[in-house]
């Protein structure tokens, strides 16, 4: 045990640091493991339960209908039914416009809404996510996929590629949930994402003004120079008018509806049936007018049916299989992170816990049977999610209602999109994507932090201006940027000892805080580990020369003592302790005294294994600032 020095007898007693005694390796490795990997616990339900109960509840952490289908009623059922129905009428018309998106027939849309929801309901552990497909994710495969294949020119080959992507893009999902990886996920910051949504809305409402203005020839590039050049060049001979007041229209009327169910919650059916009645009410009007005689742009063919069987069609073999991995793992990731937000944020706004882990499994076994099906990346979408809370969902029950209804469309109702207008789809994807730009986030995060505004504007105008993939790769790298930029530069700061009190706190942030003579007091705010010991060291000395500077300046008595608060450092590791001797050394010749105030266990135990408590002397490790400035006062008093 490690203890401070009592100077004279009339002083307060000064407790003594505590030393943690040594730990088993083997137990020390293991409860690392279990804290790193297994922070929830997941085994305590299973502690103490017969082998056919752990059974039953393997089953139930499997598949949690299980558990809350037990309880299910008939007022849950009579929620969802609403909700199921509501999320299908908005779900239809936008999958139809995300398969555009990815360069897709309008049917492969529509089965991604059947059958991967009806997978998650099972699996799922989140009431509230709508399952389908989503822009962004949508925008993201087309525009990776269409850099390999030409959609156009190899429409089979990019069909097969699109679902070897999603197949991979679930193995990604399902492995990192499997083996507890989640956290993974978390380097992708809050306002890199905030950006990215922002530019990828951006980009695709440009992309939308081909179908908006009836334009057919068309850019297949995503950047604003080269969409508004492609636009702007046919002005005089490639728009169609009629396209135009079609598609303004019904853009018009959306954006109203959203509106009316903005101001007034009760009304939240008026922007979830919106689409729906937009495309009823276009289809109707081009097949009485026949205006796809006079230029007007109609859906492509949606082939009538339910999903049919692609795992032949999945490569397996050949070139594109590492170019469908790469693609699945950047694509599955981005819909994970998409999912995984939408999860927490309506889990903590219902007080119920999301195991993120499970919802990983979720999402990669319903993509990997997707792929399968027929379908292409499906997630969580968060415009459905809102509308399905808001129509009162109470399980995800609401999933099979909207999969039971796209399942009826398949088979009855898709002939009667053959003379739905592009335009309508165009006006539907821009309303739905306009509420991914998020002013009010934005702001908050140039309020809060500068340097977070600046990885969300990177990864906006890097979508923008750039393509997708750029946008992605500057969130990504801005983001391990702050991340190592925290980790290398640590924050340092002075304390001073607040008046009246035996505390001690941060002297710019409490300017009333006194400066101890003699002592000068620097606490460290991060762990010390290699890549920032060196910086803490120099940075601690440079603190002790700039003191010293000022206190000559002001013929006061120099440094006797530095005490280094420790409180924050929950970590140190060799060249840690290396950077700590360094400076011990260094202070030795300049005749300052080193202290170590408050040490966390992890640290005290590596201090004394490494014989630096020795070195410095136990007496000069102290339980907080007041006892080791206290232990000096008598030595002032005698200066």
């Amino acid at each position: 045990m490690s203890s401070s020095h009592r100077h004279s007898e009339d002083l307060p007693y000064v407790h003594k640091v505590g030393v943690p005694p040594k730990q088993d390796l083997l137990k020390e490795f293991t409860d690392t493991v279990k804290e790193t990997f297994f922070a929830d616990d997941p085994l305590r339900p299973f502690k103490d339960q017969s082998r056919s109960r752990q059974f039953v509840l393997g089953l139930q952490s499997l598949f949690p209908i299980l558990e809350w289908g037990r309880d299910y009623n008939l007022t849950k059922l009579r929620g969802d039914l609403i909700a199921g129905f509501t999320i299908a009428s908005l779900c239809i018309p936008q999958d139809i416009g995300y398969a555009k998106l990815a360069n897709l027939a309008p049917q492969y849309g529509l089965y991604s809404s059947f059958v991967p929801p009806l997978i998650y309901a099972f699996m799922g552990s989140s009431r509230d996510i709508a399952i389908g497909p989503v822009a962004v994710v949508s925008l993201l495969i087309g525009t990776m996929l269409q850099n390999v294949i030409d959609p156009t020119e190899n429409e089979v080959e990019y069909r097969r590629l699109a679902f070897t992507a999603t197949f991979f893009a679930g193995i990604t999902q399902a492995t990192l949930g499997f083996f507890r990886l989640g956290f993974l996920i978390d380097f992708l910051s809050h306002a890199a994402i905030v950006g990215f949504m922002a530019g990828a809305a951006i980009t695709i409402a440009l992309q939308q003004l081909k179908g908006l203005l009836g334009i057919k020839k068309f850019t297949r590039k995503t950047d604003i120079i080269s969409v508004m050049h492609s636009v702007w060049s046919t002005v005089h001979h490639g728009w169609n008018w009629e396209t135009i007041v079609i598609g303004l229209s019904f853009l018009a009327f959306l954006l109203l509806a959203k509106y009316i169910g903005k101001k007034n919650k009760k009304l939240f059916w008026v922007p979830a049936i919106a689409p729906l009645i937009s495309v009823i009410l276009s289809t109707f009007f081009v097949y009485i007018t026949h205006a796809e005689k006079h230029g007007v742009q109609i859906v492509p063919h949606i082939r009538k049916g339910v999903n049919p069987p692609s795992l032949h069609e999945i490569y397996f073999t050949g070139g594109y299989v590492i170019k469908g991995f790469k693609i699945g793992v950047v694509v599955g990731l981005i819909a994970l992170t998409e999912a995984i937000a939408i999860g927490r944020t309506f889990a903590a706004m219902k007080g119920y816990q999301l195991d993120g882990n499970k919802e990983m499994v979720a999402l990669g076994t319903m993509n990997i049977v997707g792929s399968m099906t027929s379908c292409y990346v499906a997630t969580g979408s968060f415009s459905r999610s809102a509308v399905n809370n808001m129509a009162g969902c109470r399980t995800a029950v609401s999933n099979i209602v909207m999969s039971c209804i796209v399942l009826l469309t398949l088979e009855v109702i898709t002939p009667l999109f053959k003379y739905t207008p592009n335009a309508i789809i165009s006006s539907i994807i821009i309303s739905a994507v306009l509420s991914l730009i998020d002013i009010q986030a934005i702001v908050l995060i140039w309020k809060i932090d500068k340097f977070d505004f600046v990885a969300c504007m990177g990864a906006l105008f890097g979508v923008v201006f750039a393509s997708v993939e750029i946008g992605l790769l500057i969130a990504i790298s801005i983001s391990f940027i702050k991340i190592l930029l925290q980790v290398t530069r640590p924050r340092t700061t002075i304390l001073g000892k607040l008046p009246r009190t035996n505390i001690y706190r941060n002297i710019y942030q409490y300017p009333e805080a006194a400066k101890v003579p003699g002592i000068l007091i620097v606490r460290v705010d991060s762990a010390i580990y290699f890549s920032n010991s060196n910086y803490v060291k120099e940075r601690i000395l440079r603190w002790l020369t700039d003191e010293e500077e000022q206190l000559k300046e002001n013929q006061q008595p120099r440094i006797q003592s530095l005490i280094v608060e420790m409180s924050p450092v929950t970590e140190i590791d060799t060249s840690g302790i290396h950077a700590l001797e360094e400076l011990y050394k260094n202070l030795q010749k300049r005749e300052v005294q080193l202290n170590l105030a408050n040490p966390g266990q992890v640290v005290i135990d590596k201090l004394h294994a490494s014989n630096f408590a020795n070195l410095i002397g136990e007496d000069k490790i102290f339980l907080s600032v007041a006892d080791a400035v206290l232990s000096y006062a008598p030595k002032m008093e005698d200066l």
